[in-house]
């Protein structure tokens, strides 16, 4: 079972890193927007070879739910902290049901 949303999730998350980098010339938001594209896109693998494996994906998800929330917090700027925030969340609730379901 192909875990679609995640991979989805990764592939904003990688996009929106670049965009921070282009349209504000900020390294910083390429480079966590590489990390965490890239450990979502793992985790999203992992996920898609044995659904039970939801680990690796949850601490991702909460690691940014945290970063971006903060972020968010400070500027009170839905983009793009505020969507990430929001699209954690969600991902961190759809991990966690399933952890809590085995």
């Amino acid at each position: 079972m192909t875990d679609y949303l995640g991979y989805g999730y990764s592939a904003l998350i990688l996009v929106g890193g670049a965009v921070g980098y282009f349209k504000a010339g900020s390294l910083a938001s390429l480079i966590s927007g590489a990390v965490f594209g890239l450990a979502a896109g793992a985790a999203s693998y992992q996920v898609s070879n044995n659904p039970k494996n939801v680990v690796f994906a949850l601490v991702v998800s909460v690691l940014l739910l945290i970063s971006m929330g903060i972020r968010f917090n400070k500027t009170g700027k839905f983009m793009p902290a505020g969507l990430i925030t929001v699209l954690s969340l969600l991902m961190s609730l759809r991990y966690g049901s399933r952890l809590l379901q085995q």
